[in-house]
């Protein structure tokens, strides 16, 4: 019993001063804010804002390009 006690505490020392975990966690902290911008930005239920503006955007992009491309006739 006290050698896993001993294991156990010599392993919460190394985490303690493992500096490589503190930075790994914050860029998961940094992707879920990120990801959390986005399905804001462009989610179904968002019909104002950015989203319409991008979706508006996107299309009339699609359009040029397929009235650019289209041989007239």
């Amino acid at each position: 019993m006290l050698k896993l006690y001993i294991q156990t505490t010599e392993a919460f020392k190394r985490l303690a001063s493992d500096k490589d975990g503190v930075v790994s966690f914050e860029y998961v902290i940094v992707a879920a804010c990120i990801v959390a911008a986005v399905s804001a930005a462009f989610g179904a239920a968002n019909t104002s804002g950015i989203s319409s503006v991008l979706k508006t955007a996107i299309t009339n992009i699609g359009s040029a390009v397929s009235s650019a491309v289209t041989p007239a006739a």
